[in-house]
């Protein structure tokens, strides 16, 4: 698969075939490295240590800032998330997010899940979550490449759909109340960002929704969606009651490109999409937003379960990474990075066709080790 096929996989992936330097390229990326909790310890320095070494070959200038965060940040600063964390996140353009564990803390006041907190104070409305299929990884479809766009900060998640409070209450012992909160603005904005990746993918956009049930909640995400088709004449939309599209799925994914849908909707599905194709070891994902900042983040959990033993999926998180580059490539003109993201994308899908280097969930003989120096061979070949 080539840099340029690969480059159109996500809607921030324009220009792969550039090939001229750009005096941008001079200017360092400032990148966060923010390893979370349990396996985020082993694959975030796995997707640091790749992006090293495509940025050493293509001459990209990193500064790279660690920064605490999640149950060691409590241990080490009393905080998951230290407000110097969060002030040193304003000086980046970009960073990434391993796994955070946050059903397993403690019950303290500052013991909080920095997810929200970081996906609301940054903007970061949509979550871009691409699904591909390779072979011999133990895939259901050996042709699936679509992207499920997910919005970020709204819906039914209590944490991150209220200013204050939360969206879930409980007013009597025999009640409990759940508020599902959809702006027109939400879901304007990734709506437009879904239409923006399906003109630079193959131009098919289906938007999923039930609004034969929610009619106004699911109805004005529909018509927000509705109002920018005209915009974007060169793209066949379409849209799937959302019970419906998780049974196509499974039957039939080839026949969707760019998925877009509200915020609980698009959590369950993209992980349903991730079962096709291998688990969520191979399922990466990139938060964005109005273009300032972007976050890499995997959407698997921290798996406490195998955390040290060296066998973890760094898959998701090195995709995660690589997305964020090309991601940063265009928005900032930097054409060495684009061509930085080209040259990942090729490495790991090299490496994932090498039994003894892929991770045991992928029927591979390997581990998390030798997937990662299966990718720095690639590249250095």
């Amino acid at each position: 698969m080539s840099g340029q096929t690969d480059s159109k996989r996500e809607c921030h992936e324009r220009h792969a075939n550039q090939q001229q330097p750009s005096m941008n390229n001079m200017t360092p990326l400032r990148i966060g490295i923010l390893n979370g909790d349990d396996i985020g310890h082993e694959i975030v320095p796995a997707a640091v240590e790749i992006s090293r070494a495509a940025a050493q070959l293509h001459d990209v200038a990193i500064d790279w800032l660690p920064l605490p965060i999640g149950r060691s940040a409590l241990d080490t600063h009393g905080h998951t998330l230290p407000p110097e964390t969060l002030a040193g996140l304003t000086t980046l353009d970009g960073w990434i997010l391993g796994p955070i564990g946050h059903r397993a803390y403690p019950q303290l006041a500052n013991a909080i899940n920095p997810h929200p907190i970081l996906r609301k104070q940054f903007n970061l409305f949509a979550n871009v979550r691409p699904t591909r299929s390779y072979p011999g990884i133990g895939c259901l479809y050996d042709d699936v490449d679509l992207v499920i766009v997910r919005e970020n900060n709204e819906g039914f998640q209590p944490d991150r759909n209220m200013v204050l409070g939360s969206g879930e209450f409980r007013p009597t012992d025999e009640v409990t109340l759940s508020v599902r909160v959809i702006t027109r603005t939400g879901s304007r904005r990734v709506a437009r960002a879904a239409f923006e990746l399906a003109r630079q993918r193959r131009r098919h956009l289906t938007y999923v929704h039930k609004d034969t049930v929610f009619k106004l909640s699911c109805g004005m995400f529909v018509e927000e969606c509705l109002k920018l088709v005209p915009e974007y004449p060169d793209v066949l939309v379409d849209d799937v009651i959302v019970d419906t599209f998780a049974m196509r799925l499974v039957r039939d994914p080839q026949s969707f490109d760019v998925v877009v849908t509200t915020n609980m909707f698009g959590d369950i599905l993209s992980d349903e999409a991730a079962g096709l194709v291998g688990g969520l070891g191979m399922a990466p994902g990139l938060c964005i937003g109005d273009g300032d900042v972007v976050m890499a983040q995997a959407t698997h959990g921290s798996a406490p379960d195998i955390a040290g033993r060296g066998i973890a999926n760094p898959y998701a998180m090195m995709e995660s990474t690589r997305m964020m580059f090309d991601w940063l490539g265009h928005s900032r003109g930097n054409d060495g990075a684009v061509r930085m993201a080209a040259s990942m994308s090729r490495a790991i899908t090299e490496a994932l066709a090498i039994e003894a280097a892929r991770t045991g969930d992928i029927r591979g003989t390997g581990n998390t080790v030798t997937m990662t120096q299966a990718v720095l061979r690639s590249l250095r070949a």
